[in-house]
């Protein structure tokens, strides 16, 4: 996918309201329960392709062997926390091959798997992985 492509997806999405009740962001770290249920989800769902310790695909930035992009790190090392939360939660439920027409990555919807409220869960478990900094500055650009 060219950065266009990229920088225009970003734009839509994030005009867009395919994310339930916008008015819920940002979301937020505090709650031990929803930190705990993401990280079974996280485990589950997600673990397989961007790592146990979020730490994404091994040479990320790389194309795999079909050709496509691999799983970026959600650790707070890569460009995931420049995506405020309604982003992040269009991502993860409608995935990209469904959001970006002609995507050439594997990063699929979990809306069949996983509720709304598992992917803010999920989203919760990914941002005890940032520095307070980070997370300072995406619930700013969250709200």
């Amino acid at each position: 996918m060219s950065l266009k492509s990229i920088i225009f997806v970003v734009f839509v999405l994030s005009i867009s309201d395919y994310a339930h009740a916008d008015k819920h962001f940002p979301i937020l770290r505090d709650s031990k329960e929803q930190i705990e249920l993401g990280r079974i989800l996280f485990n589950k769902q997600c673990a397989s392709c961007h790592g146990k310790k979020l730490e994404g695909a091994k040479y990320w930035q790389s194309l795999d062997e079909d050709g496509h992009r691999k799983a970026p790190p959600l650790n707070g090392n890569a460009h995931t926390w420049h995506h405020p939360d309604k982003l992040l939660h269009q991502i993860i439920k409608l995935g990209l091959s469904n959001l970006v027409k002609d995507y050439q990555g594997k990063m699929i919807g979990f809306r069949k798997k996983l509720s709304d409220k598992d992917i803010d869960s999920v989203l919760v478990y990914i941002k005890t992985y940032w520095s307070e900094e980070i997370y300072q500055e995406h619930i700013k650009m969250s709200k």
